[in-house]
């Protein structure tokens, strides 16, 4: 399995996210500029230019018209996919971090994070289907937690809203009237700061990433613990293979402890687990940094990896992958 190097980003990468035929690869990374490739060969297709800090997260609508990416500039912008140019930009009063489509795109949800005397809250705006008529408004604002919101995703048939963030609690939210509906178990929830959360492809069960150094599988209507997968370091990112049982795991120290590791090179691997059986079946070495984003190619095919080195690593899987039995 030779990966494909993807070398566009001058900082570290942030968030990976493929589009729904699985033929387009975003990144996002702190260098402010948005990119897209091509998600078989790795070629750079283009990039989204506006941004005025490091770009946090991304989401493509179902269609690959729309791109939508959060900025620590304090802006959502709204994007022509094919074009490149800027359709709409939301102002908040503090960095925005996560954003997501609702199934249909006509509503996004977006966190913002503490800044100065504001506290973090998750936005939901409408998507309007012409730029034209898009609103700055929101359709809800909810406040509460204490601490960053990491990630907010959007639960089945937009209903609901999941987040998770530095308070180390999953929290699923009504979507239409904001009320908190549920939270994780402290006895069975992670210990650390949530990094990251990544739902399956029926949006049935999602699998939440910790700096505890461990990634954890929880049931989306019911909050119910399934399944952890413990590591030795800090997980920054995971992903779930839309095709067969497996969990991709991707982390590291935190960049400034970096220094104190050994020497040799490409030691951050993304860990593969037997979603079931939560036995490690493999990794994939090659980052010279720790990996910050991770995503599953929709076929279940290829996987990527971006990291603090600024690389995106595109992996077509070999044959014997599909067969791998424990």
């Amino acid at each position: 399995m030779r990966p494909i190097l993807m070398k566009g980003h001058e900082r570290p990468l942030t968030f990976l996210k493929y589009n729904r035929d699985g033929d387009l690869l975003f990144s996002c990374a702190k260098d402010h500029t948005p990119t897209v490739w091509f998600a078989d060969n790795g070629e750079r297709l283009g990039t989204y230019r506006g941004h005025n800090g490091a770009v946090w997260s991304c989401d493509v609508s179902r269609d690959s018209t729309r791109l939508i990416t959060g900025s620590a500039d304090q802006t959502v912008k709204l994007w022509n996919v094919q074009t490149g140019t800027q359709l709409y930009t939301f102002n908040f009063g503090s960095p925005a971090r996560s954003v997501d489509f609702t199934v249909g795109d006509q509503l996004a949800v977006i966190t913002t994070d503490p800044f100065m005397d504001l506290t973090s809250a998750i936005h939901v705006k409408r998507i309007a289907r012409d730029p034209t008529d898009q609103i700055e408004e929101s359709v809800l604002v909810i406040k509460g937690p204490q601490g960053r919101i990491n990630r907010a995703v959007w639960g089945p048939l937009n209903r609901t809203v999941i987040s998770a963030g530095e308070d180390a609690v999953i929290r699923i939210w009504d979507s239409e009237t904001g009320k908190l509906l549920r939270e994780s178990d402290k006895e069975s929830g992670h210990k650390k700061t949530i990094t990251s959360l990544s739902k399956s492809a029926d949006c049935s069960h999602f699998l939440t990433g910790s700096l505890d150094k461990s990634a954890k599988l929880w049931d989306t209507r019911t909050l119910t613990l399934i399944k952890t997968y413990v590591t030795e370091r800090p997980v920054n990112a995971v992903a779930m293979s839309p095709l067969l049982d497996h969990v991709v795991l991707g982390g590291g120290q935190d960049a400034s402890a970096v220094t104190t590791t050994d020497h040799r090179a490409g030691k951050f691997e993304a860990k593969f687990f037997d979603k079931i059986l939560q036995e490690e079946i493999g990794g994939v070495k090659g980052h010279f940094g720790p990996i910050n984003a991770l995503a599953f190619n929709p076929d279940g095919k290829s996987f990527s990896s971006g990291g603090e080195d600024g690389y995106v690593r595109l992996h077509h899987f070999d044959p014997d992958y599909f067969n791998i039995k424990i």
